[in-house]
Parts: structure tokens; sequence; C-alpha cells
């Protein structure tokens, strides 16, 4: 009977279970896998467990997929895999490589050398050195072993639509389990209605690209942490052995991979760089035009796996407070994609008081993960007033004479432009009432070239007052809007009419929050095109 994880994590943390002695011993876990970090050596051992996409439930299949593992890995890091060795059961306890006389074969490992962890290309990123061109030295490597692996039309079956939206289908089933608390209900369905879109409206480039030979037998976990790089070669590793699925796909969607680990790493330069690369490496243009729903995909993905892991009994309570932190992290960056792309955008939510746009930009920008700039906090903010304090008429006056509010819509301008030089996205939260605030607004971020959009959500002067009503009850907000005010910031509402801007989108929000929140963001991906 095959030793619990627990069990072989245990007896594995004494120096004489290995056959080399070593001086330390550390162990990485994943809800697959438990990795024995003993250098020079490091053993992978996988778990006995069986999912939707993977069975290692039996010693005899755990054994199949390590062989299987030794074989794909010696494709992209020949060096590093050295072969899978039996963990023996002898008097003297648990041996890995043990004698094969000394004791039943309880389980097996993939022996690997142990790479320097300084020298991954996450850890050279963090401290600054990961150059450009060492970003070409991988995107060469990678070029070669594609153009090694030709297209099979039994690997190409793997790019018909069909299979790809199950593939899809199937992250979105997993996923589901995390609405409500990794990710909103709006985020789930509006990811969903990307993908289902992407796949109307790309069939016949999705067709093309199969047909062209551009569904090979990839990595299919292709991250930074996968690629070691030392002055005279790069090691690319880890690739997926258990699913032959995830292994054959489009060269755009391992691409996409490392290029989404390096914008989540704050290097969108380098992502650009790095597909640029691949796509005059391979001769590939239309790479460019799949690249954004593979990163989006790529993420949803790694936010599953993460929520996966959250769960599991085995980690301690900090690890598991951690993978849900990445969860919604790339939750929310594979949403980034399908509304704006790699770049930033500037979304502005605005409308006349008691619309409901505070809430929803609020909803919008917790679900994309990008910081929610309200007029009325930054007003607010700046003259000292408490932001739940609604101050007396005289302050009030003071507080919205027109020079302050042109100062707080400035701050607005200012802080969304800096995000977006930054390559940071913005949701700003303002009534944006006077024509001439748009107008500004607008004008700055045409000249530094970042794309926006204004969305004005909307509602009837019945339901307006009765959330005004509501609010003088409640006095719990931010905004000192009250039923009182009704005809004077009507009066003062200058709509945008229809020859405005081709940016401006009018959202109602008269029905159910969540359902008003995914219909900004199934605008947003509209706008995206």
């Amino acid at each position: 009977m095959a030793p619990s994880i627990s069990d072989l994590k245990d007896a594995l943390s004494a120096p004489a279970a290995y056959p080399h002695d070593p001086d330390r011993i550390d162990f990485e876990q994943t809800h697959i896998s438990l990795v024995a970090l003993v250098p020079p050596r490091v053993y992978k051992i996988k778990k006995p467990v069986s999912l939707k996409y993977l069975d290692f439930s039996t010693l005899e299949r755990r054994r199949h997929f390590c062989e299987q593992e030794v074989r794909l890995n010696r494709r992209l890091a020949p060096d590093t895999y050295e072969g899978v060795v039996p963990i023996v059961d002898t008097d003297d306890g648990l041996r890995v490589d043990g004698a094969p006389d000394a004791g039943p074969v309880v389980e097996v490992a993939v022996a690997m050398r142990y790479l320097d962890p300084d020298q991954f290309l996450e850890a050279r990123l963090a401290r600054g050195a990961a150059s450009a061109a060492e970003i070409d030295r991988v995107a060469r490597t990678l070029c070669a072993f594609y153009e090694s692996r030709p297209s099979t039309p039994e690997v190409a079956e793997a790019g018909r639509i069909d299979r790809l939206r199950a593939v899809t289908e199937g992250n979105f089933a997993e996923a589901e389990g995390h609405v409500g608390h990794l990710l909103s209900r709006p985020a789930h369905e509006a990811l969903r209605f990307y993908a289902d879109r992407f796949y109307d409206q790309h069939a016949t480039r999705l067709h093309r690209r199969r047909a062209g030979g551009c569904i090979v037998e990839g990595h299919g976990d292709l991250r930074l942490e996968h690629v070691h790089l030392t002055d005279d070669r790069v090691a690319i590793f880890d690739c997926v052995e258990f699913n032959d699925e995830f292994r054959h796909l489009d060269v755009a969607n391992d691409v996409a991979f490392l290029a989404m680990d390096l914008d989540r790493k704050g290097r969108p330069g380098l992502a650009r760089r790095f597909v640029d690369r691949m796509a005059e490496g391979l001769d590939d243009p239309g790479l460019h035009a799949v690249i954004p729903f593979y990163k989006s995909q790529r993420a949803q993905v790694r936010g599953k796996v993460h929520g996966l892991r959250a769960a599991a009994e085995e980690i301690s309570a900090a690890e598991q407070d951690r993978s849900r932190a990445q969860a919604r992290h790339y939750y929310q960056l594979a949403l980034h994609y399908a509304v704006a792309g790699a770049g930033p955008l500037v979304v502005v939510v605005m409308g006349r008081p008691g619309t409901g746009k505070s809430t929803q930009a609020e909803a919008v920008a917790r679900a994309l993960g990008w910081p929610h700039l309200a007029s009325d906090r930054i007003r607010k903010t700046h003259a000292g007033i408490p932001l739940h304090e609604r101050p007396d008429a005289a302050t009030r006056k003071r507080l919205y004479a027109d020079r302050t509010t042109e100062a707080t819509y400035a701050t607005l301008r200012t802080r969304a432009l800096e995000r977006a030089r930054r390559h940071q996205s913005t949701v700003l939260d303002a009534t944006f009432s006077r024509e001439a605030q748009r107008d500004r607004l607008r004008a700055a971020l045409r000249a530094a070239d970042v794309p926006y959009v204004f969305v004005e959500v909307t509602a009837g002067d019945a339901a307006l007052k009765k959330r005004l009503r509501e609010r003088s009850a409640e006095d719990a907000t931010a905004s000192d809007a009250r039923a009182t005010d009704f005809e004077m910031l009507t009066d003062r509402y200058e709509a945008p009419n229809a020859l405005e801007d081709p940016r401006h989108v009018r959202i109602g929000t008269e029905g159910a929050p969540e359902q008003t929140t995914l219909d900004i963001l199934k605008t947003l991906i509209r706008l995206a095109d």
C-alpha cells in the first residue's frame, strides 16, 4: 500500500532517505505533486489523486506519467531530467532510489538536477536582471522547438472549435465553485460571454490556424518559473505530461502564457517584445490577433488552479490565504484582457446622482482589480471633511463651488494619466455633468493615446427621487446629493448627446445591480474588439 503524502513527507525529511545524504531538505507542494529539493538533486512525486483532467490514482499510472514527464521534458531541458527512480520501503525506512532487493517499491519519483533558483526567469525579473536580450534568447529557443514539432492530423484535432469550446467550458465548470468569494458572478459570466464571442467572431481565423499547422505538441505550462537561464543555455521544463489535450495546442496559447506572466510581473514591454519575436521567428503575423484571448484563458486557468490549491487541506492556512489572493488576482487579470487587451484603459462611470454610478464603478473596479477613483471621496478628502458626514449648507456651498469642482476633476484626470503612463488602468466615478469636464478629460486622454470609455448609467426620474429619499434616510454615502436637490441637479446635468463621442455608452440601472454590472462588462468587451 502506498504511503500517504504526509507520511512520505515525514519519511523524506531525513537525509538518510536519499542516496547522497543532502545537507538540506526543502519541500514544495501543488495540488498534484510533492517536490523534495535536496541539492544537487530534486525528486518530484505525483500525488495519488484523480481529477477531471488527470488520473494518478494507482502506482502504475504514476509510474507511467513519471516516464512521460521525463520523455517530454527532455525536449527543452535535456540535461535536467535524469530519469524515474523508485522509493523503496526498507527495514530502515523509505529510501529514494533504493536497491531493488531492499524492499517493495511503494512509490516512484522523477529525478532531476537541482537548478540555481536565482537563475529562473521569475527570480531574474524580481531583481531586475532580466533583459530584452534574454527574452530574445527564450524566443529563439522556443521558435526552434516549435519548428521541430510540426503539426500532425492527430494533434491538429485539438484545434477544432468544438474541442476548444469544450476545454473552455470545462474551466468555467470547475471555476463555478469559486464564484462569490474569488470572483463575482458578473465577472464569471462576462468571461464566459467573452469566450463565446471570441469563438464566434474568430471562427475563420481559428480554422485557418488549425489547417495551417499552428496546432503543435507544445509545452502547456509555459511560465516564468519554468524558464531557467545560464550563460550557455536556456532550459524550459515542467511541461504538461498528464493530459495530451493540455499540451496539444495553438502555439499562440503557449506564447500567451509566458506573455501573461510577464504582464503580471509588471513588464508589459517585455511581454510585447516576446510576442513580436515569436511572431517574427515563426513567420506567424496572425499570432497577435489571438494572443489577448489566450492570455485571458491562461489567467483564468491559473485562477482556477490557485482556487483549488486554496482548498487543499495539506497546506498551511497562510498558504491557503496566499492562494486565494492569487486566484482573485488571476481572475481579475483574465477579465482585464477581455475588456482592455494588454494595455491600459480608463473607464469613466458617470451619470446623475442616484443612478447608482458609485455602486457600479466600485463593482466594475473590484471585478477588474483596478482602483476606483471617486470624485466624492477626492473632494471631501481635499477639504478635510469626513467621507460620510454631510456638512452644513455654507460648507456645502464652498465644497461644490466651481473652483473646488474643477480641482477635483483635475485630480481625477491627473491620477488616471499617471496610472496609464505606468500601463495601469483606472475606473473614474463622477457625475461629469458638464460637457466641458468631459471634453477636458477626453482631450488629455487622447493626447496621451490612452483608450477610454464613458459609461453613463441612467434611471428614470421616479427611480432617482426614490433613491435620493432613501439616501436621505440612511445618510451613509460620501455623496451629499439628496432628494431636495433633485431639480437643481437635473437642471445642471448636461447629458452627452449622440454626436459627442463614439466611446460613450448608456446603461440602465433599474434592474438588479449584478445584472447592471454584467451589462457594463459585456459592453466594455464589445468595445474592445
